[in-house]
């Protein structure tokens, strides 16, 4: 396992996921959430993204939480290891709720800093 995917709902513990997976693997741990949202929400363009994830993808090893249909079948590819987390949509809602609550106004650690919870 040197290559690790994990998709699934928001709110499912993706990001949570990977980054304990992380610390008990030693593998890096890239979350794409932070990579792709620029300050106030603003999206890399498509053509840049791609680019951005292909040289991400050439790496020894990685552990990427996060969906992103665009580029999730090259992802698919490249990994040797695929998590999909499958939790009942409660749960889901439940923990985007509580992480609005705890994060309102400012960045998730998983988050590019100036990407606040709540958009406005």
């Amino acid at each position: 396992m040197n290559k690790v995917i994990v998709i699934g709902s928001g709110g499912s513990g993706k990001s949570t996921f990977a980054r304990e997976l992380g610390e008990r693997t030693g593998i890096e741990v890239i979350h794409l959430d932070q990579e792709y949202w620029r300050p106030n929400w603003e999206k890399t363009p498509t053509d840049e993204w791609e680019a951005k994830v292909a040289v991400m993808l050439e790496r020894n090893s990685w552990i990427m939480d996060g969906n992103f249909g665009g580029t999730r079948e090259m992802r698919m590819r490249a990994a040797d290891t695929i998590i999909f987390l499958d939790l009942p949509r409660l749960i889901c809602l439940y923990r985007i709720l509580k992480r609005t609550i705890k994060y309102y106004g400012r960045s998730r650690p998983d988050m590019t800093a100036g990407c606040n919870e709540i958009r406005s």
